[in-house]
């Protein structure tokens, strides 16, 4: 049985329908994919969700089950589709959801702190209104041809359809353009995604349990009671070397400082190590230099907290060193620093910042290294110390930027307002991406001035320190694919001596042809190189 013709408002109907599934599916998955091109895409999927409609009864339960099944997938896809366009422009790989979904969180909250509540809320609810009507539109298309040829023969080209779908999926059907199934491999991909996250999940569980330092005490003896300062440096990637952008600039900071700080007695060596991740989620960056681990998801990170897995700061208060995390960017609680081996922590409320925020940035870099020296006591009076520093300045929007100023001047923080009002907001300068490079550049620049004249001040007792990148900016602005970070050895002579055989270059400046270790190989290497009975490494 047939249903009646429809007439020519139902004919115009019908088309806009498939016009509208059309559209939903050869909806491009990354940046760049909107083109002309798309447009002349033929999706193998939309002869068979047509038919399939067509041919189950108008007003059964299947058929209703049917159109919300297909409305809830379209709209996830479409979704997913617009995730990976985000995360490619922001970390170089698409969304997974079996890992990302935190991202989503984070991602409101960086829009809160960037465009303002006012801004942000309309955008969320402009987002939550599109895709209402994204589904009341699906959900409308396919009313229009449920039923339409209700019968076994038009069932069974359903069924053909879909089974010329699977079969181009699989590979066993070529297709050539413009005849696509990319919806299909999409969620063909993620369901694939999803079985090797948790295959991998299973086997990083097992690689946690190999550790050589498990129950290592008695390390860290070559630093003689001295302290460790690890600094990170946000956004800061080879793309400040290579990058003609950028490299005049920060090369110029850089070999600036050598002499200075060489005046104070320091040594300096560099060189390059490989971040598991790009464009943000800077806390698996920081969980891989201290694992020992490549931490390069959510999943692994969570589950990195849940085992007993040490880190380098587990390891130095085994063996008599105080440990502390001094954290501008953490706003919330944050039960995971304990188990990270921090014993203090020092979170954005507890530096006593009272000057404005400068957007996401919670206080400039000068400050959060000021409230170290004043909050955490030093000396041999007070025990060594392992620390690990996290400088906030080089994050996105990167506007405004401060200056550097002398240090007796930094008091509580107001004084760097003057710089936290100026300049035109962020909403204004992400028009521009030049506009955005430019402020990468300049805020980067004063990150490397900070941390530099932080370091000279250093001469009395000089801690060994370490400063390096978390991971690369967004891909836009790296303008580069390497996921590189330079990373410095700043102390005495003899402490960085014990580094020689690491083949890093003397100076600020690492050679462009030193190899880059993965970040997760530093925690082995940098404890072996600093104690004299380290365990050997693992099998």
């Amino acid at each position: 049985m047939t249903a009646a013709r429809p007439g020519w408002r139902g004919i115009v109907a019908l088309i806009l329908a498939a016009l509208f599934f059309q559209l939903v599916l050869i909806a491009p998955d990354a940046p760049g994919g909107f083109t002309w091109g798309t447009l002349l895409r033929l999706p193998l999927e939309l002869p068979a969700i047509l038919l399939l409609l067509a041919a189950l009864p108008r007003h059964s339960i299947a058929t209703t089950l049917l159109r919300m099944a297909l409305t809830a997938v379209l709209v996830f896809v479409t979704l997913l589709r617009l995730a990976d366009i985000g995360t490619s422009l922001a970390f170089a790989r698409p969304f997974n959801p079996a890992v990302d979904l935190h991202l989503v969180e984070a991602g409101i909250r960086l829009g809160f702190s960037t465009l303002g509540a006012p801004l942000a809320l309309t955008a969320l609810a402009a987002a939550a209104l599109a895709i209402a009507c994204l589904a009341a539109a699906l959900w409308w298309a396919s009313g229009r041809f449920a039923g339409l040829l209700h019968g076994p023969v038009t069932l069974a080209a359903a069924a053909l359809a879909i089974v010329a779908v699977g079969a181009a999926v699989a590979g066993s059907l070529p297709l050539r353009p413009p005849l696509t199934v990319a919806t299909s491999r999409l969620v063909a991909d993620r369901l694939q995604t999803y079985a090797a996250t948790r295959a991998d999940l299973a086997r990083f569980r097992a690689e946690t349990a190999k550790d050589p330092f498990a129950g290592a005490t008695g390390l860290f003896d070559r630093l003689a009671g001295r302290d460790v300062l690890i600094v990170f440096i946000e956004s800061y990637g080879r793309a400040s070397f290579d990058n003609p952008l950028y490299a005049p600039t920060h090369l110029a900071t850089l070999r600036a400082a050598e002499p200075r700080l060489a005046a104070a007695g320091l040594t300096m060596r560099s060189g390059w190590l490989t971040s598991p991740v790009e464009g943000g989620q800077s806390w698996l960056a920081h969980a891989t230099l201290e694992s020992g681990l490549t931490i390069s998801s959510q999943t692994r990170y969570r589950a990195l907290l849940a085992s007993r897995r040490a880190t380098l700061y587990d390891l130095a208060a085994r063996s008599g060193f105080r440990t502390a995390a001094v954290m501008p960017g953490i706003t919330m609680a944050w039960p995971e620093g304990p188990e990270q081996g921090f014993e203090t922590i020092l979170a954005s409320a507890d530096l006593g910042y009272r000057g404005r925020p400068f957007n996401f940035v919670t206080m400039p870099d000068q400050f959060t290294l000021a409230a170290f020296d004043r909050l955490v006591p030093r000396g041999p009076e007070a025990g060594p110390l392992v620390a690990q520093i996290v400088l906030l300045s080089s994050h996105a929007p990167w506007v405004p930027v401060p200056e550097l100023i002398p240090w007796n001047e930094v008091g509580d923080g107001t004084v760097f307002d003057r710089w936290a009002l100026s300049g035109d907001p962020p909403e204004v300068v992400w028009r521009d991406h030049d506009r955005v490079r430019d402020q990468y550049r300049q805020a980067l620049d004063y990150s490397l001035q900070t941390i530099l004249s932080y370091a000279a001040r250093q001469s009395d007792r000089p801690p060994l320190m370490v400063v390096l990148g978390d991971h690369q900016p967004a891909p836009f602005v790296a303008g580069i694919e390497r996921r590189d970070v330079p990373v410095h050895l700043i102390g005495s002579p003899d402490l960085v001596a014990l580094f020689e055989d690491w083949g890093w270059t003397a100076g600020l400046v690492p050679a462009a042809d030193v190899p880059s270790a993965p970040m997760s190989d530093f925690r082995d290497r940098f404890i072996r190189a600093l104690s004299t009975n380290a365990p050997a490494p693992a099998n």
